[in-house]
């Protein structure tokens, strides 16, 4: 009875075994390509990234779900967080590794030297040691370099054109920004030729955005410039909703403020920059090396401006900025 029942097991152990192995190597034969996406914000936050990544990606061919995989890693606004969700990417071995900002692209370029790694930052990535350079990157990453850092002191000056009866401007940053202090200075440097003062504001946490208007409207400052960051653009429906409970005019550096009900913006798009980084992920995914990939550069800064906030707020957009505005939103 014994040995009848031991060949049973042997005969349905080896039936499973010869049903198995078909299935294990078709899985391995038909294995998509996985993109691993690291950032320090939260998936509530991320639409308009993942709208232009995605975008990107269906122009060279690639559909998640279809025939890629994107494996999502967010830290929660915790930047401690980044280095093992990297390190948890790597494990898996990502055919790409697409990381959304300075500390994501950091946390990356320490998890590997091997994978191919897309980035997307505002200031120059020469600087922050993650290229040697534009044209020829070398090493294993490349990406969008959105140059933000140098759209501060312009910002102020179209902000002015739009509320000149403002002597007071307030500038929020981030501290925790790699940039934060060349941004700043740029923006100190300007408001004097503009005969302006500046109220520098810090946040790099949702209760410090709600604390930094608080601020602004204690000393009544008359209207805000937000810096460009890659946790402020995560944070597009907060900020625009406090400065309409506020009423205070409000610039921004990318579109999507104002799409949303921000006053003006002047800067590139995300998600025309997300984009881009989906376009090289692509490309990378068909064979090309990010060492010989150049740094993509925006073309074009727009201005954007919402009449319908500006009525809100009460206040009359000067002829001369319709005129040179890229879109207007009635």
């Amino acid at each position: 009875m014994t040995a009848k029942m031991n060949r049973r097991a042997f005969i349905s152990l080896l039936g499973g075994a010869t049903a198995a192995w078909p299935l294990a190597a078709r899985a391995e034969q038909t294995a998509l390509p996985v993109i691993g996406y690291l950032n320090n914000g939260s998936p509530e936050s991320d639409a308009s990234r993942l709208t232009g990544l995605r975008r990107g990606l269906n122009e060279t061919g690639y559909v998640e779900g279809r025939n890629v995989v994107i494996e999502y890693r967010w830290a929660g606004n915790q930047a401690n967080r980044l280095p093992a969700l990297a390190a948890d990417l790597v494990r898996l071995r990502v055919a790409v590794l697409v990381a959304a900002g300075p500390p994501s692209t950091f946390a990356a370029k320490a998890a590997t030297t091997s994978i191919p790694i897309v980035f997307s930052v505002a200031a120059d990535p020469v600087q922050l040691g993650l290229v040697a350079s534009l044209n020829r990157p070398g090493g294993n990453l490349t990406g969008f370099n959105g140059f933000n850092n140098e759209l501060g002191a312009k910002g102020l000056a179209l902000l002015h054109e739009l509320v000149s009866n403002t002597a007071t401007v307030g500038f929020l940053e981030n501290p925790n920004n790699p940039i934060f202090e060349l941004t700043t200075r740029d923006v100190l440097a300007a408001a004097p030729v503009l005969g302006l003062k500046v109220q520098i504001l810090k946040a790099s946490t949702d209760r410090e955005i709600d604390a930094a208007f608080a601020s602004l409207v204690q000393a009544r400052t008359g209207a805000l410039l937000v810096g460009g960051d890659v946790f402020f653009n995560s944070r597009i429906e907060q900020l625009v909703a406090l400065a309409a409970s506020h009423a205070i005019p409000t610039m921004y550096q990318v579109p999507e403020f104002v799409v949303a009900g921000g006053l003006i913006s002047y800067g590139s798009s995300l998600i025309d920059g997300y984009r881009q980084v989906g376009l090289y992920t692509g490309r990378i995914l068909k064979g090309e090396k990010p060492a010989d990939l150049p740094v993509v550069q925006p073309t074009k800064f727009q201005l954007v401006i919402n009449l319908k906030t500006a009525k809100a707020l009460g206040l009359t957009v000067p002829d001369k900025l319709l005129a040179v505005a890229d879109e207007v939103i009635e």
